[in-house]
């Protein structure tokens, strides 16, 4: 009984994987934001919102269908092991964004609503791998950048404070406070309107060009090129985390596969058969291969004695033997 529906989520799992990786679906998933998106651009004109407002909502609410379609044929893809699919960040973001409009605590507000089909139009990261790899990067240069807000902010307020004490009489519209110092001094980090800012300095004091130089090197230069290094190492790390088999080692061979078991040595007559069986290069084997060679010198030793002594039989029989034979044929002559 169960084998049955179990083959048939298969079947349709196997099915929606290959519709949501078809190059065709993701172009109707994205056209379907860039529609989406046109219909919340018109309806900020009011004469398109009196000529063609019920054609427009239609539209809406087509493609909040098509989203809903996409949404049931991703979860279809994860059929089989429906947890995947809410592991997904992206599948809960879409999740949110098609059904929170159905609440009814949302349905009633249109600033909500606004902002729910807004982000609808951020869905599009999902389907282009490169903005995945741009968003990741954002994100996890976040804890970079309140590193680098803590020193900017340090830097600016240390500026703010000094061009408060010598600027704050002259310009007390842009200098008057710190507040006002660092507003100013944040606006000069774009390097907008400094040429300006030196020349209303220099007529309170000439060390007022020393102040500005030292405030464009460390705030315009070197606190952009940290934010720069910041983002860039992010995107690198998002980059790779895309990509996770690139950087994978190849292995040189193909793994080889687990020797056999070695069998216990056997004892008696089948004890030479059973060593020979254990894998070479082995400790073991090492200790077998001693004992084999002791084995065989012990039998040429006994093979050395047993013929000395042969050698020694012969030559004590040997005079007596050919005297005999002498005898023997002198008695046959005569």
């Amino acid at each position: 009984m169960n084998e049955v529906p179990a083959a048939v989520r298969s079947r349709v799992a196997s099915w929606c994987t290959g519709l949501v990786g078809a190059e065709w679906f993701n172009a109707a998933s994205f056209g379907v934001i860039i529609v989406n998106a046109i219909v919340l651009g018109l309806e900020t004109y009011d004469r398109f919102l009196d000529r063609a407002g019920t054609a427009l909502l239609a539209v809406e609410y087509a493609c909040l269908l098509c989203f809903a379609v996409e949404l049931a044929i991703r979860f279809g893809a994860h059929l089989t092991a429906p947890r995947e699919f809410f592991r997904d960040g992206w599948n809960l973001f879409d999740l949110v964004i098609v059904c929170a409009p159905l609440l009814p605590g949302v349905r009633e507000s249109v600033t909500l609503l606004r902002l729910l089909r807004l982000a609808r139009v951020v869905r599009a990261v999902r389907l282009f791998p490169s903005l995945r790899v741009i968003l990741g990067g954002v994100l996890r240069s976040l804890p970079g950048l309140g590193s680098f807000l803590l020193i900017a902010t340090l830097t600016i307020y240390l500026y703010a404070m000094v061009g408060w004490m010598t600027l704050g009489d002259a310009y007390p519209d842009r200098y008057g406070t710190v507040g006002q110092a660092m507003l100013t001094l944040f606006l000069l980090l774009s390097l907008d309107g400094i040429t300006d800012a030196l020349e209303a300095g220099r007529v309170v004091s000439e060390w007022s060009i020393l102040y500005f130089t030292s405030y464009i090197v460390v705030a315009s230069y070197l606190l952009t090129n940290l934010l720069i290094g910041i983002v860039l190492k992010a995107l690198e790390e998002a980059h790779q985390a895309e990509q996770p088999g690139r950087n994978a080692p190849v292995p040189a061979t193909s793994p080889l596969p687990p020797p056999p078991p070695v069998p216990s040595a056997p004892t008696g007559a089948g004890a030479v058969s059973g060593r020979a069986e254990q894998p070479p290069g082995s400790p073991q084997d090492t200790r077998l291969i001693g004992e084999r060679l002791r084995e065989l010198r012990a039998a040429l030793d006994a093979l050395e004695a047993e013929l000395d002594q042969q050698r020694r039989d012969e030559t004590d029989e040997g005079p007596p033997a050919a005297w005999a034979a002498i005898e023997r044929a002198t008695a046959d002559r005569a």
